[in-house]
């Protein structure tokens, strides 16, 4: 493994968590983040975002310390704005702020001199810091309602910064960015100064970072590197095990032969020294020394061939021990009867529109506010029955996706068209951003079984197997399961409802997921033969669907195939 970046910032020395109910969330872990920037990965349920609050002090160990270097600045992955608030307030330069001004007035009010310290160049340095997340100077003074959720995500990020804190963590700092907001977020981070540590499921951020930590089995280990070197090590590592084991596997089998060959011909000795001695061969007193040593010989024999044999089983069990044993969603889903030619839906604008047609991948990006989520919801609440006229099949000519109305008209960036969405099928199985489709006090088979009340009790148990949902865990209430859990039973719920959904329609599925369930939601993608509507600013992601077409909304509304 790579060696990390040196100089530890925060230390972690057996540190373990508890909950009230006795659950607990880490144990005895120890480890260290380095200066620079550091990429914190795990799966969901793991304890990274707990990680973080007790490095920035929201939370009290159980046991063990956290030592670290410096100030502690910390952004949660959920903030909790007042919408009232203004966004020198959220910045955390609201009060030198005003003072400055107020002096800059005429007000000489010795309050105000003591607000302002040394800060006598706040403003400048505040809207410095709003220029470098790409946001206008006039921000300082507009109401934090005023802004969006990527907008308010980037302000926290600069005030971060501007307080110039020794230690910045940042959960999931991507989640509700658009692509440009996750350029400017990109920009700060390889300019940032001091340690950092981001828990992200984002790999192009990751990409971003000088070392990769990883919390697996309630351990932490560190590697030098950003995500895809530590990804590759892994793998390699993995591979490097995986043989090791087969060698292993192949000792023990020889061990065991010879082992068995030696009783055999211990065996076989036996016998012709009890035959020896009955025919009386040789004298009795010769016979009884041989017998002796004979049976020394073969005590020897079983000592060493067993040694052997314990140690090429402790070298098979050692090897075990590297192998990580997570399982991966292997799913056969119930076929949506969905020809090539069938025509799924139709989005667009009254001039240009788009047709999915058949088993199709199709993705919805642009900025946050242009109305992706509007026009999925529309998609939805369109849904028709199947004797409907606007169902059936439809063939485009080869080459060509647009419906007869495109006039080719360009307009005005002053005039917004209004999108349109149409489905032609009302079997849609919809995930929204929230993932709040379930019953939250009902247990996970009630929630499932509910979606498809035709599969027998067995069958669906098997099929949930195959989500990694099985066991107890499907006797538990929804309430009670981890962001990964929550999202594997609403994505099986959607996906093993019966009828099969035609359409499977996804806003933004990727986040709050870790890397290991992005890759499982992939794979149940591409194991689904219906078409597929999704909206998602994660790059990576949607290049691992194959699609077949994207299309973006603009900032003024208009609908463009990319």
């Amino acid at each position: 493994m790579s060696t990390p970046s040196s100089h530890s910032s925060v230390v972690l020395d057996r540190v373990g968590l508890v909950w009230p109910d006795g659950q607990t969330a880490l144990d005895s872990l120890s480890g260290s983040f380095g200066n620079g920037r550091t990429g914190l990965v795990g799966r969901n349920g793991a304890g990274k975002s707990t990680l973080l609050r007790l490095i920035a002090g929201e939370l009290a160990p159980t046991s063990g310390t956290i030592t670290a270097s410096g100030d502690v600045a910390y952004l949660p992955q959920q903030l909790t704005l007042d919408v009232e608030r203004r966004v020198a307030e959220l910045l955390g330069v609201a009060a030198p702020l005003d003072a400055v001004r107020a002096i800059g007035a005429g007000d000489v009010d010795p309050a105000h001199f003591d607000a302002v310290g040394d800060d006598w160049d706040i403003e400048a340095r505040a809207e410095a810091s709003l220029a470098e997340a790409g946001l206008s100077p006039d921000f300082l003074d507009r109401r934090v309602g005023e802004l969006s959720g990527g907008e308010a995500v980037l302000v926290a990020i600069a005030g971060i910064r501007l307080r110039r804190a020794p230690i910045t963590l940042l959960d999931e700092p991507t989640n509700n960015l658009d692509r440009d907001a996750r350029a400017k977020l990109a920009a700060m981070v390889s300019s940032w100064k001091g340690t950092l540590v981001v828990v992200s499921h984002d790999v192009s951020l990751l990409e971003l970072m000088d070392d990769t930590a990883e919390l697996y089995g309630r351990t932490l280990s560190v590697f030098g590197g950003p995500y895809s070197e530590w990804r590759a090590w892994l793998d390699a590592e993995q591979d490097a095990a995986r043989q090791a084991e087969a060698t292993a596997k192949q000792e023990l089998r020889k061990e065991k032969r010879q082992r068995i060959e030696a009783e055999v011909k211990l065996a076989h000795r036996a016998r012709t020294a009890r035959k020896a001695e009955l025919e009386k061969r040789v004298p009795k007193i010769i016979a009884h020394g041989r017998k002796m040593a004979a049976e020394v010989s073969a005590g020897r024999l079983r000592s060493e061939v067993g040694a052997k044999e314990d140690a090429a089983r402790a070298s098979l069990d050692e090897a075990g021990l590297r192998i990580r044993s997570d399982a991966s969603m292997k799913i056969e889903l119930p076929d949506p009867d969905v020809s090539r030619s069938r025509r799924i839906a139709t989005v667009g604008t009254a001039e240009h529109s788009w047709v999915v047609q058949g088993p199709e991948r199709v993705a919805l990006i642009g900025r946050n506010g242009v109305g992706k989520t509007t026009l999925l919801e529309r998609i939805v609440a369109s849904a028709v029955a199947p004797d409907s006229q606007n169902s059936g099949d439809f063939t485009t000519d080869a080459g060509s996706r647009t419906e007869s109305g495109d006039s080719g008209t360009d307009l005005r960036s002053s005039e917004r068209p209004e999108l349109v969405a149409e489905a032609h099928t009302d079997r849609i199985g919809y995930l929204p951003q929230r993932v709040d489709g379930l019953d939250d006090a009902r247990t996970v088979f009630e929630n499932v079984a509910d979606a498809a009340p035709q599969v027998p009790e067995k069958e669906l148990r098997n099929r949930l197997a195959r989500f990694l949902i099985r066991g107890a865990t499907t006797e538990r209430p929804v309430s009670a399961l981890s962001g990964g859990e929550r999202f594997r039973v609403a994505l099986a719920t959607l996906l093993l409802s019966e009828p099969a959904p035609q359409l499977v329609v996804l806003d933004e599925p990727t986040n709050n997921l870790d890397l290991d369930t992005v890759d499982q939601l992939v794979e149940a993608l591409r194991a689904y033969r219906g078409a597929v509507l999704v909206v998602s600013h994660d790059d990576a992601f949607l290049e691992r669907l194959d699609l077949d077409l994207t299309l973006e909304i603009g900032a003024d509304g208009d609908l463009t195939e990319v």
